[in-house]
Formats: C-alpha cells, structure tokens, sequence
C-alpha cells in the first residue's frame, strides 16, 4: 500500500525536530500514510523513531516543517483535540477502575449518555473477548488482557488514528506474538490506522504494511516487510532487518545491474548492485543465512566459494552452521532440520553457493 500524495490521510513534510537547536535528533521526515494502513516506525533506541510519534501526539513541538490530517496542519492543535488515541507500553490503566470502567472513561469525559457508554462498553468487551471481566480490576488480569483492554479504550471512541509506542515490550515472547495477531486482527477487522513504533524487527515484520527505517534522525527506507528484507537499500537495512551474512571484496566491475566482487581469498562472486557508484573501488556483498546452500545441492547457484567448518547449533526446526572464510570473517548458513542436514567434522572444507539474485553490493558506510 503506497498511497498518493493527494489522498494521503496523514502527511509529514520535511519534519525536523531539534531539543537544543543545534543537534537534529530527526532530519527532514517525510511520509503519506492512507486512511486504513498499518505504519510501523522501526529503529535502534535513539534513533529518532519515538520523538516522531510524540510530535504527531502533540507531546513535542516540530522545530521546522509540518504535520497534516486530512489535509489540515496540526502543530498548533492540542493534543487533546486531535481525536489520537494511544497505546503505551505500561498500559496506563487506572487501578481503581474496574475493567468496565476504565473503557467507559473516554466516552465519560465526551460527555456521551450512559446507555451509550454502557453498550460501548458491552461492544469491546465482546471485541476483545473480555465481556466477562468487565467488573475486575487491572491488578486481577494478565499481561496480555490488561494489553487487551488499553487498546479497546484507545479505540473505543474511534479515534481517527492510533498510535501505540512499543505496546508489547513489557510482554513475554509468548503473549507478545499472540497480542501481534490481536491488535492485527483487530485492524483488519475494524480499518482504523495506526502509527506503531518497535525496535523489534520481527514485530514490525509480522504486522504492517509498510515500515519505516530509522538511524540516526535519518529514514534509510520506506517500505512493505517484504520490499525491505528481500531488497534492502543500504547495508544499515540488510543489517537491521532480519540476519545477513556480510563479506568484503573489491569491486571489479558493475554492468546490467549486477556487480562482479573480488573476495580477499581469490575468489569472485557475483551481486545485485544496491548502491554503488561507478568510482566505488571497495563494498561488502550480503547474503542472508536461508539463502545459501551447501554443496551437493538440488538448488540452482551461480554463485560458490569455499569455507572452512567451525561449528553447528541445533535450534529446532533448523540447524545453524558456522563456517569461515579465508578472510578470518564467520558465514552463517541456515538448513532444515532434516534427513539432508549434512555433517562437518572441524576445518573441514565446504562449498557454499547461492544466487546472484539473494545476493546485494552496498558501498562500504
């Protein structure tokens, strides 16, 4: 989903935001978010992605540029008059309030009648199949309902946008992929939009239509979960998202898209050019794990070197192989853990290969 500018439901333009008035902490963000969609804000800790959301709650100032809903700037509205709901990480329930209670609380303070609010209330109850814990408190559920029960109040009014700050960060693994698929489920189901921000990769993965890569102020790319992992911009991207292997090499030479890459062992091998330049003398090649194959192997290749044995790990459903390149760096492959699986013993030599197509050039940052 990549929506047009004309029709955007939520617009950032040139965003800057500065504490000091010196340093950008964020740097000329842009983004068009359509009515409906699932935008994650995804980034290591400092990297600009919450200050973004705070700025669009009303909770920071915007230090140059502009933010508009439905065609209408909204730097100088009130937080409490953007109609945003929000979802943090603790919650942020009222413990003295019953479960009912505290749904019933936003419609309590817009004045809505109590026949109203009681049947809204009954309504996500239901929706978050909590209807019958309507009369305990916070303090009386789990984890993943008092989760439940924060989202249905930041819905319950229907807010035209809602933005959720790492919601399931205090949750275990467990809770958290099953609240991943409630909140989904949910948006699936009731089309609101929602600003979401992570700094877990497979959470961002899992459930949006397009992600937002952050680093340093900066969006290094835009994209659907599977535009970036398969076709990562820049090597901070094929990093970040998901596992990579990362090998280092002299450029030979670049033609049809494609870059021929000099390894220090001898070898060459053979990549899609992400973003290099014709003068570019040095760049790292990435490959991930799932993508290469041991030899013998049914998969076609046209890419293969050679590396030495280290050690293997068992993690269930595959079997994760630690192997060294002539250069001293560690290559990553990934099998099925089946019959197939082959056996090493110590320095024994093995041929990887893989395609030119898994595999990307990025100049060396």
């Amino acid at each position: 989903m990549n929506p047009d500018k004309d029709q955007s439901f939520l617009q950032f333009k040139n965003v800057k935001k500065s504490y000091d008035q010196k340093t950008l902490v964020v740097k000329d963000f842009s983004l068009d978010v359509a009515k409906g969609e699932f935008i994650t804000l995804l980034g290591p800790s400092g990297s600009g992605k919450t200050t973004v959301l705070m700025m669009l709650a009303g909770f920071e100032s915007v230090t140059s540029g502009d933010i508009s809903i439905d065609g209408q700037s909204i730097k100088r509205t009130a937080p409490y008059r953007r109609n945003i709901g929000m979802v943090f990480q603790n919650y942020a329930l009222f413990p003295h309030l019953t479960v009912a209670e505290n749904l019933g609380y936003p419609l309590l303070v817009r004045k809505e009648e109590k026949g109203a609010i009681k049947s809204k209330v009954n309504e996500y109850l239901k929706l978050i199949e909590l209807d019958a814990f309507g009369n305990r408190y916070p303090g009386q559920l789990s984890g993943g309902q008092r989760q439940r029960v924060a989202l249905a109040r930041a819905l319950i009014y229907e807010p035209r946008l809602v933005l959720m700050d790492e919601p399931l960060g205090a949750l275990d693994k467990k809770l958290r992929e099953q609240m991943q698929f409630e909140i989904s489920n949910l948006h699936s189901r009731l089309g609101f939009t929602v600003i979401y921000v992570t700094h877990d990769q497979t959470e961002a993965l899992t459930m949006s239509n397009r992600i937002a890569v952050f680093n340093n102020g900066i969006v290094q790319q835009c994209a659907s979960p599977d535009g970036l992992y398969e076709h990562p911009s820049n090597a901070f991207v094929a990093d970040f998202i998901g596992e990579n292997n990362f090998v280092a090499g002299n450029v030979g030479s670049l033609e049809n898209e494609t870059v021929k890459i000099s390894l220090s062992g001898g070898e060459e091998v053979v990549a899609r050019n992400a973003n290099l330049n014709s003068n570019e003398k040095d760049c790292v090649a990435s490959i991930r794990p799932e993508k290469i194959f041991i030899q013998p192997t049914e998969h076609e290749y046209d890419n293969e070197i050679t590396a030495k044995f280290l050690a293997h790990y068992y993690v269930g459903d595959f079997i994760r192989y630690v192997f060294k390149l002539a250069d001293g760096r560690d290559i990553i492959v990934k099998v099925l853990n089946d019959l197939a699986a082959p056996e090493f013993s110590l320095n024994q030599d093995a041929k990887l290969v893989w395609l030119t197509k898994d595999c990307y050039a990025f100049r060396v940052e």
